[in-house]
C-alpha cells in the first residue's frame, strides 16, 4: 500500500529533514510550503519517485483545501499529515520579545500560523476521512517552550505551541475511531534558522545561548527530529497516540 504524506513547512529546516526521511522510508511525499518554487525544489531533491511540491498558506482555509485537492488528484488521499509550518515571531530583530513588547498583531500572527494553521490542516484531513484508514497518522510540532515557557522565545510562541499540545490530545481521542493516531514532537534547541533567531544581535555568531544547560552538551540537528517523525509514522507506532515525544537533549525531563 502506497502511503501519501503531506508535510507543511516542508521546504526547509525540520520539515525538509522529515520529508527526506519519510521518502527514504518509502512514503510518497507532498512538500507544502508558502513558496511554491521552494516546495517544488525540495520535492525534487527527495529520494524515490512521485514526490510533489505545492504552495500552501496554513492560515487560510481555501489554500489548505486546495492543497489537499491537489495531492488527492495527483497522488491519492493523504493518510499521513505532518504539521511543521510555523514561525517564531514577526519581529525582524532577533532575540526574545518581552511580553510588554508584544503587539496584538504579533500575537495574532504567531497564533494564526502555529496554532490555527495546525488546527485547520488537521480539520481538513479529518473532514475528508469518511471511513477508517490503514496506518493513518498525524504528527504535530510543539516545542519545549510550550511545555515550560520560553527560555529563549516569547509568550506568543510559547502559547501557540501550548495550544498545539492540548489540541493534539483532543484530536488523538477523536481520530482514533478512524484509525488515525495523533502525536506531538516537542523539540528543544535544534540547529535551524529559527533557533538562531532567538540570539539577540549583540550575541550573533552563537547558535543558541543555553547550550551549557543541555545535559547532552549540544544542540540537536534536524535529522534527529526526522527520526522521531519516522517512528511516529511507522507501523511500529500503531499503539501510540496522544503522546508527546520530547527531543531536547535532556534540557527538560518529565
Amino acid at each position: 500500500m502506497q502511503r501519501i504524506a503531506l508535510i507543511t513547512g516542508g521546504a526547509s529546516g525540520l520539515g525538509l529533514a522529515s520529508a527526506r526521511r519519510l521518502a527514504e522510508d518509502g512514503l510518497v511525499v507532498a512538500v507544502a510550503d508558502l513558496r511554491a518554487e521552494a516546495a517544488a525544489s525540495a520535492a525534487a531533491s527527495l529520494p524515490g519517485q512521485g514526490h510533489i511540491g505545492l504552495a500552501i498558506d496554513v492560515t487560510r482555509e481555501d489554500s489548505i483545501a486546495a492543497a489537499f485537492d491537489t495531492v488527492q488528484q495527483r497522488l491519492g488521499p493523504v493518510t499521513v499529515l505532518c504539521c511543521f509550518a510555523g514561525i517564531l515571531s514577526t519581529s525582524p530583530t532577533p532575540g526574545r520579545l518581552p511580553t510588554t513588547a508584544i503587539s496584538i498583531d504579533e500575537w495574532d500572527r504567531v497564533m494564526q500560523v502555529n496554532a490555527r494553521g495546525s488546527f485547520l490542516c488537521i480539520r481538513e484531513l479529518l473532514r475528508r476521512t469518511t471511513a477508517p484508514v490503514a496506518q493513518g497518522r498525524i504528527v504535530t510540532v510543539a516545542s519545549l517552550a510550550g511545555q515550560i515557557g520560553g527560555l529563549q522565545s516569547g509568550a506568543a510562541y510559547s502559547a501557540s505551541k501550548g495550544a498545539v499540545l492540548a489540541m493534539s490530545k483532543v484530536v488523538a481521542r477523536e481520530a482514533a475511531a478512524l484509525g488515525i493516531t495523533c502525536n506531538t514532537i516537542a523539540p528543544g534547541p535544534i540547529d535551524t534558522p529559527m533557533l538562531h533567531q532567538t540570539v539577540p544581535p549583540e550575541q550573533q555568531g552563537q547558535k543558541y545561548l543555553g547550550t551549557a544547560a543541555v545535559p547532552l552538551g549540544r544542540i540537536g540537528v534536524p535529522e534527529e527530529i526526522a527520526a522521531a517523525v519516522s517512528y511516529l509514522v511507522s507501523p511500529g507506532a500503531a499503539f501510540v497516540t496522544g503522546a508527546t515525544l520530547d527531543v531536547n537533549g535532556g534540557l527538560a525531563m518529565r
